[in-house]
């Protein structure tokens, strides 16, 4: 399913879309494989898999731990594949949100045909601006991929307008001006940064960053098209004493956040 469609399967239920990031190889690369399929099994309408990467800019201290589990476990490239074949077989939307450099490192036409092949959407790039990512967006063209690009508080109008232009698919909107985890309230600037993003845009923008809770969810689904949350599930798989009983936790997680996404603020 492509993001496009997940969107307006969501906007003609008159909810927001659920996004859920997990990075691939974490806890180990079958065992993210189970727990994805449990979160689209729970409601997420759209899946990002991270790439593990040593350097993150964004991901904070439970994200970081995760995929320094994924790097030490041995996760390359072929499993994040593996696991984008996994989970878009469910028929959820699914994406690869990876830093740069690994892309540009590995070829970025070759990347791209072998995300195709496995299946994704399209990619996530943090770190990538418009101006230097002429190589990806004319091959995301080519091969009908998703482009999306975020935006943060810290944009300005022009910014904004440049960032969406390029986007296919919808549009990341970080909701802080910091790295990623569940916190205990949004930032007030959130619903100012979507009311700004989509003044630009016809396309769907999700929020992510902090939401950790179906209140959460609730209350972003009042103003966003789309809910993204990361490190609330990879907190109750670094809990769980088993993996059966992350892929169980998992799911629970997702049905709250399915549910506060029904539910709206």
């Amino acid at each position: 399913m492509s993001v496009s469609v997940a969107f307006d399967k969501a906007r003609a239920e008159n909810r927001a879309a659920l996004v859920g990031y997990l990075p691939a190889g974490f806890p180990s690369v079958e065992g993210g494989i189970e727990v994805a399929k449990a979160m689209v099994a729970g409601g997420c309408d759209v899946i990002e898999i991270g790439l593990p990467y040593t350097d993150p800019l964004m991901d904070g201290p439970t994200i970081q731990d995760a995929v320094h589990r994924a790097l030490t476990g041995g996760t390359h490239l072929a499993d994040l594949f593996r696991t984008v074949e996994a989970v878009a077989a469910t028929g959820a939307a699914t994406l690869v949100m990876t830093y740069w450099n690994p892309v540009d490192r590995y070829g970025v036409e070759r990347f791209s045909r072998e995300l195709k092949s496995a299946g994704g959407a399209g990619l996530i790039t943090p770190d990538l601006t418009p101006e230097e990512g002429g190589e990806w967006l004319e091959v995301a063209d080519s091969l009908d991929l998703d482009k999306v690009f975020l935006v943060a508080l810290s944009s300005t109008e022009e910014r904004i307008k440049k960032i969406t232009d390029v986007c296919r698919g919808f549009v990341y909107a970080a909701s802080l001006m910091g790295v990623t985890g569940a916190r205990s309230a949004i930032n007030t600037g959130a619903p100012g940064l979507v009311a700004r993003t989509k003044a630009h845009t016809d396309l769907p923008v999700g929020l992510g960053l902090g939401v950790g809770t179906g209140a959460q969810a609730a209350e972003v689904a009042g103003f966003a098209d789309g809910v993204i949350v990361g490190s609330a599930f990879i907190r109750r798989i670094l809990d769980a004493p088993t993996l059966a009983d992350g892929v169980r936790d998992a799911r629970t997680l997702a049905e709250e956040l399915a549910a506060g996404v029904r539910a709206r603020g």
